[in-house]
């Protein structure tokens, strides 16, 4: 059985009655969602607020998952709006992203690799949060173009214009940091 027909027959049984089928699918998403949202907001305490409020948001909701769509995007499109909403309640200057595992180099000294994730959290905390949240989807969360797609709500070139420009925007900001 697939992943994705064990969530649907989870689905299935919460909505029959069954409280032990949503505590499977909390188990199984609890560390991707909190990991998703604690990289946006950066403080542990509001990820843990938050990745709680997505699960209730997801029970209480659960009557309008699409059984034909993946329930993992389903409840990242949960999550990510409800940690969108509680960005926006916050001042921006407050708030960033941390960094991107995938733009530091893990073949470097114990000494420049916290120098690099430094650089890099810097980096992609001044990249816009559109552009942040596409790097994040794509490249810590491994979405598909589609699936982010269907997660932010825009058309899948979007989704290709927000990752090429935040590429862009690093290089950018890296050629000029090292010169």
């Amino acid at each position: 059985m697939t992943r994705h027909d064990s969530d649907r027959a989870a689905v299935r049984r919460c909505l029959g009655g069954d409280s032990g089928a949503f505590a499977e699918l909390l188990e199984r998403y609890q560390n991707q969602i909190f990991s998703l949202v604690l990289r946006m907001v950066r403080n542990p305490a509001d990820a843990e607020d938050l990745a709680q409020d997505a699960f209730v948001k997801a029970f209480r909701n659960l009557a309008s998952y699409d059984p034909e769509q993946p329930f993992i995007t389903w409840l990242f499109k949960i999550a990510h709006n409800t940690t969108i909403d509680f960005l926006r309640r916050k001042r921006p200057e407050t708030v960033s992203i941390p960094e991107d595992d995938s733009l530091v180099d893990r073949g470097l000294s114990a000494a420049d690799a916290v120098v690099g994730e430094a650089v890099a959290e810097r980096l992609l905390g001044s990249l816009t949060p559109l552009y942040r949240e596409a790097l994040l989807l794509r490249h810590k969360e491994g979405l598909a173009l589609k699936e982010i797609a269907g997660l932010l709500g825009i058309p899948e070139g979007t989704v290709k214009i927000r990752l090429f420009r935040a590429r862009e925007l690093l290089k950018d900001k890296v050629g000029a940091e090292a010169a």
